[in-house]
């Protein structure tokens, strides 16, 4: 295996990206799957923040349209968050990696509360961090929550891994017309409102200068491949990113 292009990452998995084919809940393959690859981005010397969404288990906005109290139902997602971060655990250090789960949620008897300094330190000491809980209040998508801990921890990319290849003109599975864009700007995406992430998360990024790939969770070996400098997805960055790596080839 090369060396990366990136010293740290963040890299948002959907929940959905656990259940396999099942309707529901976790399958132990793609679980596995993901493990390994997130281990083989240990071996290339890439210093890897996790954060994993918890629609396989529960959506809080879904259940707190069907008339449950939505503080309620989002801290319900929160702890469904949380499953699924010592799940991933758990692969982790069966393959042999140093892995810690911090929760936004004080939840001591399970795993780490967050604290920024720590988190830095156990990534320079080559575990892997999974930050579990979104960011531990209501009305926050897991989205906002992987922006947020890939600046505080100075990432050097946000990785979204979800169920399209990038980001679309429209909804490729409703329009067939839809054409995959390769790259555009944060101010490119948030007036074509694309939803492939939240408002939030998306400004947090453009204003903190924090490129962003979309791409498929579920083509085996692409996020190292991603990593090692091959164009995969579709890049979100700012424009003053964009002109910075130009001056920098040139």
């Amino acid at each position: 295996m090369t060396t990366s292009r990136y010293r740290r990452i963040l890299l948002k998995l959907s929940g959905e990206a656990l259940m396999g084919e099942r309707e529901c809940g976790l399958d132990s393959e793609p679980v596995k799957r993901l493990a390994a690859e997130i281990v083989d981005l240990c071996r290339i010397g890439v210093e890897v923040g996790l954060v994993i969404g918890g629609g396989n288990i529960i959506r809080g906005a879904e259940k707190a349209a069907e008339g449950l109290d939505r503080v309620t139902s989002d801290h319900m997602g929160m702890l469904a968050t949380v499953i699924n971060a010592l799940a991933m655990q758990d692969a982790i250090e069966h393959l042999g990696a140093p892995v810690r789960v911090m929760s936004a949620l004080k939840i001591n008897q399970v795993c780490e509360d967050y604290i920024r300094r720590r988190a830095i330190r156990h990534l320079e000491k080559g575990r892997v961090v999974i930050f579990a809980a979104g960011l531990g209040n209501p009305f926050f998508t897991t989205d906002s929550a992987a922006s947020l801990r890939a600046i505080e921890i100075e990432a050097d990319l946000l990785i979204k891994a979800t169920k399209v290849d990038g980001v679309y003109t429209a909804d490729p599975l409703k329009d067939p017309r839809a054409e995959r864009l390769a790259y555009l700007t944060y101010d490119e995406a948030l007036k074509r409102r694309i939803g492939v992430m939240d408002t939030t998360a998306l400004v947090l990024c453009r204003d903190h200068h924090l490129p962003l790939r979309v791409m498929n969770v579920f083509e085996p070996g692409a996020i190292v491949r991603l990593v090692q400098g091959e164009a995969i997805g579709s890049l979100i960055e700012t424009g003053k990113t964009r002109k910075a790596a130009e001056e920098k080839r040139d």
